[in-house]
């Protein structure tokens, strides 16, 4: 009989675990915790004792879920759970990906009705399908390995955490609704190489917004701030560079729409500059090419564009997509028309959110206020949030006593992609946490605690890294598309050495992404780009920096260093090998002929003649009637006269029965078959002609 956990059946009914096992303990039910089980007997009749007290039909919760892969991040918005929930229960099944990357529907739909939720799927015009039943849901096929029924008998301590986390939060109405949303300001990080003009372009934006004696009075770091232009709002996150922006997008944290990136005229591309790049194309984000200090005697503008153009940034009057700005940042040149340019782009992408949603947005970075206590710095997602709300952010809570804007003004509440440093938390939150609005502190207190404690657990595991054989897995699972790697060498020779044998590797199921490459020790910040783009690092002789190694700590990447250049490309020959699905091929045992039928107690056999090869006990078996196949089903039993075999040869008579079968004809052929996996090779993964190498790059 089916089984069921008491926190899901306590979420299911809208009571807490205490109250469940009160009441299976007034039914004589012995229960120890939220994690014990019940069988759906026992769950039923709680279930008419809840609606005989409270009058209140139960049932399990109903989530609408779109027909799209889903990254675990709105997943966890969509279900109203914290997102290490949706990530733990993930790494429980052997599956490691960022929470960003979207997850194919079987696995969500799992997920769902692994966390005690039925659904609906959406469909064209805003209405629904029927939950699919349980039965549906188990046999719709996930494509990663599963514990079995004995295991999940045994949970381990960070397994229950996991489920008293999950079970605790609050439900909230549906987040965002289509008909409320409403166009919102573009968020902008401005990135680029060291010297080439970031905080000059961020310093003469703030002046001209504010007046000149008004700026000298400013001493507000929120982390962020507002620019009034023409009648709109653009926020730009004043973060040290790439380094916080992969920092947060490696937490989940999608805060940034655009990137601006700076490079000066006079002095071109740099590595700080390709490193920029590629952060940015590794989490999908728009890129505006600010070509600074043109007032410069030796700027040279087109230069830059050639350096960029082979970098894949082709600029838009060279007939790419590459929007190119030439400014002044010190003497405020075209610096309106970049500002007309980041509006521009935003409007195509129609960025819009519901003011009137549950409010939840980022922490950008939180500091200790001698005086004050706590202060962090949010920029709000969506909903508005407004001073007197009880949150939780990451392992810490609290209610809003004070909120300021970027000015250092009191504001009372704030919009979607407004940031605004708050007062109130018990605790300083980890830059890249979520913030959400909950409904009470005792709600907020408890969600806060059972993160801390789930967060503890998680401490004690043992660190798991993303490594090349777990792409083999994450593949099977239908999770990994393409091998994203870093490469980084001693010298520029070695660079392009490795980068271009790997450019002649090709295979037509996976393609190899190389999302940076460099000379030096791998750094932390390869190790946070590796982490936020599911990379692995490989190394040419080379060293992980001390900075680098204290990132490995708490970051899942694997890092391969190499002293041999075929090595390295044998290992990931290897790698690809591991990523392609075993070929599948089916062979015929053999073909027996029905010549006669016979009533048994067990049902109706086939008396046969095998024809040819052999029938073996277990092995799938096609019914062929008149030329077409009426059955595909299992051999169940063999017998030759009254002895059972496993296996009738060629020549020889026998009784056959199939499962779920018994309408059989005389004539019929039965064709037993297997299937077999061939296993792929290295021989499979052709290399490029050197001219063709060369033509695409």
């Amino acid at each position: 009989m089916a089984k069921i956990r008491i926190h899901q059946l306590a979420r299911e009914l809208g009571i807490s675990n205490t109250e469940l096992i009160e009441l299976l303990r007034e039914l004589g039910e012995e229960v120890k915790s939220h994690s014990s089980t019940i069988d759906e007997a026992t769950a039923e009749a709680v279930r008419e004792l809840v609606q005989e007290r409270t009058g209140k039909v139960t049932g399990p919760q109903i989530v609408v879920l779109p027909r799209r892969a889903l990254p675990p991040l709105e997943l966890a918005e969509r279900l109203k759970v914290d997102l290490g929930t949706i990530m733990s229960q993930l790494m429980k099944w052997g599956t490691i990906v960022p929470p960003t990357q979207p997850l194919d529907l079987e696995v969500i739909v799992k997920l769902v009705k692994e966390l005690g939720y039925e659904f609906q799927f959406e469909r064209d015009g805003g209405k629904q399908e029927e939950a699919k039943t349980a039965v549906e849901t188990e046999t719709a096929g996930v494509g990663v390995a599963v514990a079995g029924e004995e295991s999940d008998a045994v949970e381990t301590e960070e397994e229950t955490a996991v489920a008293a986390v999950e079970e605790e939060v609050e439900e909230k109405p549906p987040e965002v609704k289509p008909e409320r949303l409403r166009p919102r300001p573009p968020v902008i990080t401005v990135m680029g190489h060291v010297d080439h003009g970031k905080t000059t372009l961020l310093d003469y934006i703030r002046k001209t917004n504010i007046a000149e004696r008004e700026y000298g009075q400013i001493t507000q770091h929120i982390g962020a701030y507002e620019v009034e232009w023409k009648g709109r709002t653009i926020v730009f996150i004043d973060t040290p560079g790439h380094e916080a922006f992969t920092a947060l997008r490696a937490r989940g944290a999608m805060v940034t729409d655009i990137v601006v990136l700076v490079v000066a005229a006079d002095d071109g591309v740099m590595p700080q500059t390709v490193e920029a790049i590629n952060h940015a194309r590794a989490a999908g984000v728009p890129i505006i090419v600010a070509i600074n200090k043109i007032d410069r005697p030796d700027a040279n503008p087109d230069r830059v564009k050639v350096q960029l153009s082979e970098l894949g940034l082709v600029p838009e009057e060279w007939g790419g997509e590459t929007i190119c700005v030439p400014i002044s940042a010190l003497k405020g040149q075209g610096v309106d028309e970049l500002l007309e340019m980041i509006l521009l782009v935003a409007d195509l992408m129609e960025l819009k959110a519901d003011p009137q949603a549950p409010a939840w947005g980022y922490i950008l970075e939180a500091k200790m206020d001698p005086k004050r206590g706590p202060m962090a710095t949010v920029i709000v997602k969506q909903g508005t949030l407004r001073k007197g709300d009880w949150v939780v952010a990451g392992t810490t809570y609290g209610r809003i006593r004070l909120m300021t804007d970027w000015k250092g003004n009191e504001v009372k509440e704030a919009p979607p992609s407004k940031p605004v440093a708050i007062l109130g938390l018990e605790e300083l939150p980890d830059a890249g946490d979520k913030l959400e609005v909950v409904e009470d502190g005792k709600v907020a207190k408890e969600i806060a605690e059972q993160r801390a404690e789930l967060k503890r657990l998680q401490q004690l595991q043992p660190t798991r890294r993303i490594t090349l054989e777990d792409f083999f897995a994450q593949m099977q699972a239908g999770k990994v598309k393409e091998l994203n790697l870093i490469v980084k060498a001693d010298v520029q020779g070695s660079v392009d050495a490795i980068t271009y044998a790997l450019s002649r590797l090709e295979h037509p199921e996976v393609k190899i992404n190389i999302i940076h490459k460099g000379v030096g020790d791998v750094s932390e910040n390869d190790v946070m780009l590796a982490a936020a783009s599911n990379a692995v690092i490989l190394g040419f002789n080379v060293r992980v920096d001390p900075s680098g190694r204290r990132a490995l700590q708490h970051e899942q990447v694997d890092v391969r260093l190499y002293r041999i250049i075929y090595e390295l490309i044998d290992d990931v020959k290897k790698a690809i090998v591991g990523l392609l699905e075993p070929i599948r091929k089916e062979e015929i045992l053999g073909v027996a002929e029905v010549r006669a039928t016979f009533k048994t107690r067990f049902g109706i056999v086939a008396g046969c003649y095998v024809r040819s090869g052999r029938l073996v006990l277990n092995a799938p078996c096609r019914v062929i009637r008149n030329g077409q196949v009426v059955a595909t089903t299992r051999i169940i039993s063999l017998r030759h006269y009254t002895e059972d075999r496993t296996e009738i040869p060629e020549g020889m008579e026998c009784g056959v029965g199939l499962e779920d079968f018994s309408a059989f004809e005389i004539g019929d052929l039965l064709e037993a078959f297997q299937v077999v996996e061939v296993q792929r090779s290295v021989e499979e993964i052709r290399e490029k002609a050197p001219e063709l190498v060369a033509a695409q790059q």
